[in-house]
């Protein structure tokens, strides 16, 4: 098996090229070297008291672009844009103590959502650790929960295998979070620095494949017996880079395609056979083809509650075929039919090349004719659209952004109400360009991420659709945005409310509770932060702000859109509820 890290470009482990030329350097000169080795050209970060002679040395590394946050879970979801639209790791460097600890966040985000991410973060002197020094913080302790792998550096000559065992953890296998705590005497020490010959000894890592010829057979078999197949993608696809195969294999069988919220972007969806978004606010005639399929193929989808409504009714009148690479995601939230543990696009390109080969099935396909009319059916019942009588509402303002968004952006989301509607009406073809919190449900989350794809990307148009309580919590990164020139666009659906929190108590308990919330004047404070900024609340303006807006390239923007109140995201699966049970607004 191939793993992810030897798939892609980025990964080279050479010399650096430095402004340096000596062989030995400083524990920082070699964090720093250890970087450009790896192939990093974009760190986000803050600096403070113990790491401060790596950003001493760090004008000797030019080809390293550090982005200066305002805040270090800024940093830490920049990274996690970055990782994600370009599926190279993204790094992130705080101080010690609260620096530190103001990482977790993102990190377990990034944790939930297999997002390879390298954090570093300095730490006392080694001789007061313990000893409750200012700004100390067991970091290594408080992440193991949220990282894949983490460890504290007490050497300088053990920085660049350290650093070197960190990349290929957060990038083989499932893709996650990685720590590297380096205490402040280690930053200072000096070392001889080869890293070329440092080794990885990683003791009980592996990254295995444990299906046989025989499953792809079952696989194959299941197939052509199938009358009303479903094909389920996850991030997993977009992780493995199987989005090409994932699309041949569903031409080649007729399957229609759904996406998780975190797959959105794995199949086209602008393809004759993309069902949509699935899950507890996806779309109605997804989630009830997968209610009613006789086969569902899961390809990369850890299978939580919100995906699946109530597990033992999920899918249950078909056989599940469930293939991941982690193999404690088969078998843990719902009963397959048959898991199979293996590298994505490893196993579709065999089960591709097997079918080139098979007697012909396409028999099947008259029959999948019939499955593909009932599934439209169902679709042009269900519409989900809101009855537009000139009050602005947020499903309307969203189809107008992704009508006018160009085809090779990128779309990040907060978290709420805002992110369903968003889910619901993405329309790019292209992997990576979808990038949400998933998991974890990081209010907060999309607009760092999209500086951090920004800074990746910066001649592309990125836009984050936010919530006004979500946008309020890392809003003073326009700042970090504005000073980096990264226009990140920002469409906030202002509805006074914590809207989802608002739905929840209007639909489920008795009354609301402290969810309505008031906002700043968002085009003063675009303005405050040098950034252009636009208010929108007729449905005469919506088009026309939003060409503006993507016209303007040279510094952040922010649109403010008054929208309806309370606007609900239907459907809408209640909890402990079985998806096809879904609510809608009929």
């Amino acid at each position: 098996m191939a793993a992810p890290s030897e798939r892609l470009e980025w990964s080279n482990a050479t010399a650096p090229e430095t402004n340096l030329n000596r062989s030995v350097l400083t524990g920082a000169e070699i964090f720093l070297s250890c970087l450009v080795a790896e192939g990093v050209d974009t760190l986000f970060g803050m600096p403070g008291g113990v790491i401060l002679s790596i950003y001493e040395a760090l004008p000797e590394f030019p080809s390293l672009n550090h982005i200066l946050v305002r805040h270090e879970q800024g940093a830490v979801h920049m990274a996690e844009g970055y990782a994600r639209a370009t599926g190279k790791p993204g790094v992130a460097i705080a101080t010690s103590g609260p620096g530190a600890t103001n990482l977790v966040t993102g990190l377990a985000d990034a944790y939930y959502d297999s997002v390879p991410i390298v954090a570093f973060t300095g730490n006392v002197p080694s001789s007061l650790l313990g000893n409750d020094a200012f700004q100390e913080a067991d970091i290594v302790g408080i992440t193991r929960p949220v990282t894949k792998h983490n460890i504290i550096v007490r050497r300088a000559e053990d920085l660049a295998q350290a650093i070197k065992e960190a990349f290929h953890v957060a990038t083989t296998g499932r893709p996650g979070p990685v720590l590297v705590d380096i205490p402040k005497d280690v930053l200072l020490a000096t070392a001889e620095f080869d890293y070329a010959a440092a080794s990885i000894d990683l003791p009980g890592y592996t990254v295995e494949e444990s299906f046989t010829d025989a499953d792809l057979d079952t696989v194959l078999a299941l197939l052509q017996e199938a009358k009303q197949p479903v094909l389920l993608a996850g991030g997993g696809v977009i992780n493995a880079g199987a989005h090409a195969e994932i699309q041949t294999f569903a031409e080649r069988f007729h399957l229609p395609v759904a996406n998780s919220l975190m797959g959105l972007g794995g199949f086209p969806t602008s393809h004759p056979q993309f069902l949509g978004f699935c899950g507890m606010h996806g779309q109605y005639w997804a989630n009830i083809a997968i209610a009613n399929a006789d086969l569902l193929i899961i390809a990369g989808n850890r299978l939580g509650e919100r995906q699946t409504g109530k597990p033992d009714r999920f899918a249950r009148n078909a056989k599940i075929v469930h293939i991941d690479l982690d193999p404690c995601t088969l078998q843990k939230n719902v009963d397959a039919f048959l898991p199979v543990q293996g590298d994505i696009k490893n196993i579709f390109q065999q089960l591709l090349a097997k079918t080139e080969v098979l007697t012909p099935y396409w028999e099947a396909l008259d029959t999948r004719s019939h499955w593909f009319r009932t599934i439209q059916s169902w679709k042009t019942r269900r519409k989900n659209q809101p009855t537009l009588d000139g009050v602005l509402t947020p499903q309307y303002v969203l189809d107008r952004i992704f009508h006018h968004l160009p085809k090779d952006a990128f779309v990040t989301t907060e978290v709420g109400q805002h992110q369903m509607w968003a889910a619901q009406r993405f329309n790019l073809d292209r992997p990576r360009s979808f990038i949400s919190s998933g998991g974890l449900g990081t209010m907060g989350f999309g607009f760092p991420a999209a500086i951090g794809v920004q800074a990746a990307f910066p001649d592309k148009t990125v836009i984050d659709i936010a919530g006004d309580g979500s946008f309020q919590m890392t809003l003073q990164e326009l700042a970090t945005a504005r000073d980096h020139g990264l226009a990140v666009k920002v469409a906030i659906i202002n509805n006074g409310y914590l809207g989802m929190v608002r739905q929840w108590q209007d639909k489920t308990w008795n009354r609301p509770s402290q969810s309505r919330m008031t906002s700043p004047d968002y085009v003063k404070l675009a303005e405050a932060y040098g950034c252009a900024g636009f208010v929108v609340e007729r449905m005469e303006d919506v088009d026309t702000v939003i060409r503006q807006a993507y016209a303007i390239t040279d510094r952040p923007v922010l649109i403010d859109f008054r929208v309806r109140e309370k606007a609900d995201v239907y459907p809408w699966v209640p909890a402990g509820g079985a998806n096809e049970d879904m609510l809608t607004e009929e």
